[in-house]
């Protein structure tokens, strides 16, 4: 088994970082580190639903906003202010069906989650370390409102969490940083419950086709590291 980036083996992650209520005004906020990409993460809360759902439903909605600040990655990249790219709207996308597939919508009611997950540093696995950081920050602000009377029970259904896996020159890594990444023969990007349920497995060949095997050993190492990220939480 390879050496990497502070000695770190292959099936093992980052050193992961968690500091709940960064910020002071959202109702739910978290920095979260996965090694040296740094996200704040934060979760607002309005009352009514999005215009485009049947008046008579009666579920919330989850939806999320992704941005990669100008100073977060080697070179610096403009700000997205009139139209966001395909990257950020796919990741926007991610984060807002894994979030809203842990959660009861019907009992949150007629209300909309808002999260933000603003990348500060980019070192690979932002869109991972995004959902992580939105289930804490989502959960701190259901749990405000249940204090408050607003919610009679959080509606999370159960916790969930992402990580990255690649195959490096042959090899299976967990949670890739960026110079991992931008050479992985195959990127993949899973989010899992707490009960080892599949919400989302991107997995992509960058070059050659790999065997349903490889397939097995990913999803078992993204498996047991989801595991070890939830108890963190």
């Amino acid at each position: 088994m390879s050496e990497r980036v502070n000695n770190r083996k292959n099936n093992e992650l980052r050193n992961i970082k968690i500091t709940k209520g960064y910020t002071n005004h959202a109702l739910g906020s978290v920095l979260i580190e996965f090694g040296d990409t740094k996200v704040i993460v934060t979760a607002s809360i309005e009352e009514g639903r999005p215009k485009w759902m049947n008046e008579d439903e009666k579920r919330g909605w989850i939806t999320a906003e992704y941005s990669l600040l100008p100073s977060a990655t080697h070179t610096r990249c403009q700000r997205e202010r009139t139209k966001i790219s395909g990257r950020t709207q796919e990741i926007q996308r991610l984060i807002g069906r894994s979030l809203r597939s842990c959660v009861d919508l019907e009992k949150l009611g007629s209300r909309t989650v808002i999260i933000d997950a603003d990348v500060i540093q980019a070192d690979g696995g932002t869109r991972c370390a995004s959902i992580c950081g939105g289930f804490i920050a989502m959960n701190i602000a259901f749990e405000k409102l249940k204090e408050q009377g607003l919610l009679a029970e959080n509606p999370i259904t159960e916790p969930v969490a992402a990580v990255s896996v690649g195959i490096v020159n042959g090899e299976i890594m967990l949670d890739l940083d960026y110079i991992e990444d931008s050479h992985a023969q195959v990127d993949s990007n899973i989010v899992m419950t707490k009960s080892s349920k599949i919400i989302e497995f991107q997995t992509t060949a960058e070059g050659a086709p790999f065997e349903k095997s490889k397939l097995d050993e990913i999803y078992n190492l993204a498996n047991n590291a989801i595991q070890e990220i939830i108890k963190l939480y």
